[in-house]
């Protein structure tokens, strides 16, 4: 019979083996890339892939504050707010997609320690105001958990998608 401390070992496994799969599909789509090709944008779309590894690590970030600390006094979002949101999907002058990448690994091994130290993934705190999220919703750790890794998955096929379009490579198929 498995104990309740191997079901949550398990568990937490589980969450980081798969959010280390899709890190590692993004992370595939940019190797070998110039920062001129990762802030290019060879489709119809407003991503490239500087600003999805950027966008990803800011997401990740955010949310694993959010587990710390919960949402803070912040109301809900402002047009300077929106303006760095919109920017968080961009390679900005002076941005390097090493930079980047960079600071994607440190936060997810942030991520990766917290996952690991939390006392228990049902610990939670109310979402912030924000038109997207119902009022009064509290979301636990393992919930932020799962939106990272549906954020990151989701991304990373974006990924895929802008370099196959640079240069054919490509990173799921």
């Amino acid at each position: 019979m498995t104990s309740q401390d191997e079901m949550r070992d398990q568990e937490r496994a589980d969450l980081l083996e798969t959010l280390d799969k899709h890190r590692g599909f993004l992370l595939q789509a940019v190797q070998g890339l110039t920062d001129e090709q990762a802030a290019s944008y060879p489709t119809a779309s407003e991503l490239c892939l500087g600003g999805i590894v950027k966008h990803v690590a800011q997401v990740e970030e955010h949310w694993a504050d959010f587990i710390v600390h919960g949402a803070g006094d912040a109301g809900p979002p402002d047009a300077a707010a929106m303006e760095a949101h919109a920017n968080g999907f961009k390679m900005l002058p002076g941005e390097t997609l090493q930079g980047l990448v960079d600071h994607y690994e440190t936060v997810s091994k942030r991520t990766n320690d917290l996952v690991t130290s939390l006392p228990s993934l049902d610990d939670g705190h109310p979402l912030p105001p924000a038109p997207w999220f119902p009022p009064n919703k509290e979301w636990s750790a393992r919930r932020v958990l799962v939106h990272i890794v549906a954020e990151t998955a989701q991304h990373a096929g974006h990924a895929d998608i802008l370099r196959e379009s640079i240069d054919g490579s490509k990173t799921m198929g």
